[in-house]
């Protein structure tokens, strides 16, 4: 095979899994998604690791074929099939052609990078993923895609209804963004100018000390059957490959590549004249050796800043849950729990198995699954939560428990999901617009698939009553509900899901397929 052809091969599987990941987040019209979640995601390493340690089975082992082909090929993950990675390779090639900018060998910081390879197995070992919430690179991918991508393809097919319609074409329909999570997007920003700074001036140098994935891969990738090597007999020092190593691993001088840092992107095979560099299997060599250099000290210190930042947030992991309390001028309402999706069985499981990659989220076609901030404690910090304030949880989806890439929320049946009791609706009489304003209502009850919540006689009125045994939690009353500022019924988690009993099939609310929410 060719030198050049090896990186063409590259350069194709990187677009490909990008593009196919890509679409699964900016997917507006979820028709995608639901279906084609689970092929796109296989090799996703972190996703696939934590939905094997609770789905034991081959349909969720692409981890291990992705350490088989570290083994075999190098870090080829990293160069590949990391979307975040192809990000910093684009802009790493915007920078070559708007700074022409050369690489030079940068020495290596092991202590920062295994210090926090350490941390977030040392935290998967005290049960939380804490660590690979804020690091997992899949995750904060799906992070920056729904808080900034996403909304701009909203904004244009919205904008594209509008124009069709103009021609009498409505092939297309406008979505709504129900919800804006500050906390959100501000980490995802944060987040995406540290990857953008670091790989426009350095390559890859966030998947070589930041990230723990690559230095996990790193350390296998020593031990990998190919590596980049260098001829040291037939180099001449000219060092064009080291000018060109985005992981800034070649050390011409020397002759040396630091295989623990080398992301397989092939660069430097094609500008190497001489042929004195090649991408061999090397069983016998020593190559991979890491060489102990102290860094220069700014860029150490700035990448330590980093590290130390991380591991302080880190020692802050179990905090109590928070308590929200919404003063009402009648009674109070207070709310102990976030609600976690039917299927992450419980407050622990979910919290365990998320990494809050947002794919849930973008996917929930009633959009009631909403970026949290410490409603789970400090370790849940953006983990999915349902809003009855925005939305509601529809009776019959099973979109997030087919998406799920982690686990963290199981794929159930939709007759075992209807069944499937997150929450109790409690109703608060005192601010109920019956009784507060002497008027007919009944929206809560109109709008509960289950019938959960009937209108019982209330003086010459009728008035919500709640039957919680078959009640599963959905919402759809608290979001029905007309009371401002505060609602008159809400749902209060369970913090291990419940079955509920199953209400009789002339009461349970027949779903029209056109219609999410008939009110």
């Amino acid at each position: 095979m060719q030198k050049n052809g090896l990186k063409k091969i590259r350069v194709v599987l990187s677009l490909l899994f990008l593009s196919a990941v890509s679409i699964l987040f900016i997917d507006v019209e979820n028709k995608i998604v639901e279906n084609w979640s689970g092929p796109f995601l296989y090799l996703q390493f972190v996703p696939s690791l934590l939905k094997f340690i609770y789905i034991a089975g081959i349909g969720t082992a692409g981890f291990i074929f992705v350490i088989i082909l570290t083994v075999i090929f190098g870090r080829v993950y990293c160069s590949s099939i990391c979307p975040l990675g192809t990000v910093q390779d684009i802009v790493s090639y915007i920078s070559k052609r708007f700074r022409k900018a050369k690489y030079k060998f940068l020495r290596s910081n092991n202590k920062s990078r295994y210090a926090i390879l350490f941390l977030v197995v040392l935290l998967l070992m005290v049960g939380t993923n804490f660590g690979l919430l804020l690091l997992d690179p899949f995750s904060n991918f799906g992070r920056v895609l729904a808080s900034f991508v996403r909304p701009v393809f909203v904004f244009l097919n919205n904008g594209l209804v509008l124009a069709l319609e103009t021609f009498d074409n409505y092939s297309l329909y406008p979505v709504e963004i129900k919800g804006f999570n500050f906390v959100s997007t501000i980490f995802s920003a944060m987040l995406l100018v540290i990857v953008i700074n670091l790989s426009y001036k350095y390559g890859r140098l966030y998947c070589n000390v930041i990230c723990p994935v690559g230095s996990l891969f790193g350390i296998i990738s020593k031990y990998s059957f190919f590596k980049v090597v260098i001829n040291k007999e037939r180099c001449n020092g000219c060092g064009l490959c080291e000018s060109v190593c985005k992981s800034e691993c070649i050390d011409s001088q020397i002759k040396h590549i630091d295989v623990t840092r080398c992301v397989e992107c092939f660069n430097c095979l094609g500008v190497c004249h001489g042929r004195c560099i090649s991408y061999n299997m090397s069983l016998g060599e020593k190559a991979g050796k890491i060489l102990s250099y102290n860094g220069p000290e700014s860029r150490r210190d700035f990448i330590q800043k980093i590290g130390i930042s991380f591991v302080s947030l880190s020692g802050l992991v179990k905090v109590e849950k928070k308590i929200d309390v919404y003063v009402d001028n009648k009674t109070p309402v207070v709310i102990k729990n976030p609600i976690s999706p039917p299927g992450s069985l419980s407050l622990e499981h979910f919290t365990d198995k998320c990494t809050s990659c947002h794919l849930c989220i973008t996917a929930c076609p009633t959009q009631v699954l909403q970026p949290s901030f410490l409603h789970y404690g400090f370790s849940g910090i953006l983990h999915p939560m349902l809003d009855y304030k925005k939305s509601f949880c529809n009776y019959g989806c099973t979109v997030c428990l087919n998406v799920c890439p982690t686990g963290a929320i199981t794929p159930v049946q939709l007759e075992d999901k209807r069944l499937i009791q997150i929450g109790k609706a409690k109703f608060i009489e005192d601010n109920c617009v019956v009784k507060t304003q002497g008027t007919d209502c009944g929206a809560c009850a109109e709008h509960c698939p289950t019938k959960a919540v009937r209108m019982v006689p209330y003086q010459d009125l009728r008035i919500p009553e709640v039957t919680g045994d078959i009640c599963i939690g959905c919402g759809a009353c608290e979001y029905a509900c007309p009371s401002k500022p505060w609602k008159s019924i809400y749902v209060d988690s369970n913090i291990v899901h419940a079955t509920a009993k199953k209400p009789l099939e002339d009461e349970i609310w027949k779903e029209d397929p056109k219609e999410d929410f008939p009110f």
